[in-house]
């Protein structure tokens, strides 16, 4: 009989699971890669996930509540949306920098996987809904251009979160962004991109505190 894993053990599992994932892709991913890394035999593997389907939908449901929770605790209590999208951009870089494996995980979703839009609905659900919610929220109380299409707008700000995600967790991102300013810091990188989407949202009332 294997042997019950402890929770640190699953936990070790999981996140060696989604560095093969984040390497390879759910396609050309290991299993047994998996369970070297993690100090554990492929049955043990197995008796805990049927497939590595499941051991990948497993990795994303964690690192998706992971997300879910920072995305929260962002914007809990802040009354601008301007202090809400930067608080947010603040999160973005920091779940990247201290989660590289999960966004070099969704980065080999975007271009290497066969079952790419089942994941997207599972992965951007969350952003979409938490950001259109916020833009919707914001254009009732006037405080963005009358004219915004909440949906799309949200979109838009996802579209520019995620790529921050990955330039700060992908290798080619990280040395693409090097090509615009080399020498920007985080917090004026941060400081641009609010005033940019300032702009592009027509943000009028309180400013971000």
């Amino acid at each position: 009989m294997l042997k019950k894993l402890t929770q640190s053990q699953q936990d070790t599992i999981l996140e060696r699971a989604v560095e093969e994932f984040g390497r390879n892709g759910l396609e050309r991913a290991a299993i047994s890669e998996i369970a070297r890394r993690s100090g554990v035999s492929v049955g043990v593997i197995y008796k805990y996930y049927k497939n590595k389907e499941e051991l990948f939908e497993q990795c994303l449901t964690h690192s998706i509540a992971i997300l879910s929770e920072v995305m929260e605790e962002a914007v809990s209590g802040e009354e601008t949306l301007l202090g809400a999208c930067e608080k947010l951009i603040r999160a973005c870089i920091a779940f990247s920098k201290d989660h590289a494996p999960y966004i070099q995980m969704y980065h080999a979703i975007t271009h290497t996987d066969t079952r790419a839009g089942e994941y997207a609905q599972v992965i951007e659900s969350v952003t979409a809904q938490t950001y259109t919610k916020l833009l919707s929220m914001a254009q009732a109380e006037g405080e963005v251009r009358a004219d915004l299409d909440p949906a799309l707008g949200a979109m838009f700000f996802d579209n520019l979160l995620m790529m921050l995600h990955f330039s700060y967790g992908c290798a080619y991102y990280e040395e693409r962004m090097k090509l615009y300013d080399p020498a920007v810091t985080e917090d004026e990188l941060v400081r641009q991109l609010v005033l940019f989407v300032k702009g592009a949202l027509g943000v009028r009332g309180k400013e971000a505190s």
